[in-house]
């Protein structure tokens, strides 16, 4: 049976102290990110928000009980610790006992922040209603380019075209250039969305 509590190896982190003035949404602060903690799970079969954890690439999370976020909506999440890394991710679920400012990763969403899973917790950065602006799908792409690619640092991308295929579908093309102390690669990565849900339909990596 699906275990919806996170992976936590020991129950030495102590409770986290919310962020002053996070309960009780302030519309002047609302887009403002809110310091808090990830940890991660594999997930399960079954999520109260009828999403499943392998949605948006498995960028997917699960957020407390009686947290504001509605099931569906995008997070984006930076870590303290690498700033440079941000990934967004779909509420797919809810756990029991979490505050507003903790959220449950899904494990490749957690590594995809640079954390390794043996850590168990870190601090991040939650922003509860992520601008859509146009380098948005360049970011979902570098993440994804990035955990495909472990042993390569991402050092520029650009964005080669944006297509309307139709009425509701989008499809952005970048290109990302890796490298690492041998060589360096060029990555052209695709993502189709669905434009008026910010749903991904399907996404491609490839090396030039």
């Amino acid at each position: 049976m699906y275990n919806q509590y996170p992976y936590q190896p020991n129950h030495y982190y102590g409770s986290y102290i919310p962020s002053p003035g996070y309960y009780g949404e302030n519309p002047n602060t609302r887009h403002q990110p809110i310091k808090g903690q990830a940890t991660w799970t594999e997930g399960g079969p079954v999520t109260q928000c009828g999403i499943p954890w392998s949605n948006n690439t498995y960028m997917t999370a699960a957020v407390g009980v009686n947290s504001p976020y509605p099931c569906g909506q995008s997070l984006k999440i930076r870590s303290i610790a690498l700033p440079q890394r941000e990934i967004i991710v779909t509420v797919v679920d809810k756990v029991a006992g979490y505050p507003p400012n903790k959220i449950n990763l899904h494990r490749k969403a957690f590594e995809a922040l640079g954390a390794d899973p043996a850590v168990g917790v870190i601090n991040v950065e939650i922003f509860p209603s992520p601008q859509l602006e146009q380098e948005k799908w360049g970011k979902y792409l570098l993440e994804l380019t990035q955990t495909a690619y472990p042993n390569y640092e991402i050092t520029n991308y650009n964005l080669v075209s944006k297509e309307q295929l139709s009425s509701t579908q989008t499809k952005e093309t970048y290109d990302f250039i890796l490298k690492n102390t041998e060589e360096s690669i060029k990555i052209r990565g695709a993502v189709i969305y669905n434009s008026r849900t910010d749903r991904v339909i399907s996404f491609d990596i490839k090396e030039l």
